[in-house]
């Protein structure tokens, strides 16, 4: 009997959506909106799927939506592509330190300052011979790695006149990154200023880490130039914007295993975090 009701109940549902507009949390929907949801403590939340289901759809009807994983992004299907529902302006969270602003959290954009896809490249034999922009997540895995430790780019990346960082930011240089060092007490003792605390994230012990930077360092590990990923929880790298030849640029280190931060020339191949400061 509880099952005959329930459908009747469906039933009338459906005809009152079908005559007029429908409200849910409110008993006065807009006059020009089908279906009209208000709320001040919850958000409306599209399906999720990585690019597989997505491309899964049967027939996708122009105006669609829905949340990809894999790209991070909300995408509409523009009745030939999905598309990335994007807006130039990136709100992340910063916290001054010394006499310098920082993002607390690393770089997870997949566009350009001007709107251009940043290319996602997951195959190592590709990887190994770029010459421009690329970025990844650590294993290939954004399930996984995306929302704790963003997205590991190559130093085309960072370089390209395009931009990589949001309005308003850039990628710091070797300089800027001496700056913060000197400023946190020297090399021996910045990374564990620097270095998120506990061990959620980083390798046992975490030597030294207070955090009492507020920069909330974490351990991202790396992509190799031959496309391999290593040093997931044992090391956080770090690009400059400094190029030290015409292969090779500067980046910074954290390390589970004691206090320093590390300055490192390495390949422009390397995949590795980013962590923008403020103009």
């Amino acid at each position: 009997m509880k099952k005959v009701f329930a459908c009747i109940i469906i039933v009338l549902s459906c005809m009152d959506i079908a005559a007029q507009n429908v409200g849910i949390g409110t008993t006065t929907p807009a006059p020009s909106a089908l279906l009209d949801i208000s709320s001040t403590t919850k958000g409306f939340l599209p399906p999720r799927m990585t690019i597989a289901q997505r491309d899964g759809i049967t027939s996708p009807v122009a105006g669609l939506q829905i949340w990809c994983i894999d790209c991070n992004a909300l995408q509409v299907y523009d009745g030939t592509f999905w598309q990335n529902i994007y807006s130039s302006k990136v709100v992340l969270p910063n916290i001054p330190i010394c006499s310098q602003v920082w993002m607390n959290k690393n770089l997870n954009v997949s566009r350009y300052r001007n709107g251009d896809v940043i290319p996602q490249v997951t195959d190592n034999a590709q990887w190994v011979f770029l010459t421009t922009g690329a970025w990844c997540w650590y294993n290939n895995d954004s399930a996984t790695y995306a929302a704790t430790y963003g997205k590991l780019y190559n130093w085309y990346a960072v370089n390209d006149s395009r931009g990589l960082a949001p309005t308003g930011w850039h990628i710091p240089s070797d300089f800027e990154w001496t700056t913060l060092e000197n400023c946190l007490g020297g090399v021996g003792v910045a990374g564990g200023k620097m270095k998120e605390t506990g061990t959620l994230h980083w390798l046992t012990p975490n030597t030294g880490a207070t955090n009492s930077s507020g920069f909330t360092g974490l351990p991202g590990g790396c992509r190799k130039p031959d496309g391999q990923f290593d040093f997931i929880t044992n090391f956080g790298y770090l690009w400059s914007s400094t190029a030290g030849s015409n292969t090779d640029a500067w980046a910074r280190s954290l390390v589970y295993s004691n206090a320093s931060i590390n300055r490192n020339y390495l390949s422009m191949n390397y995949g590795i975090s980013i962590r923008c400061i403020k103009d």
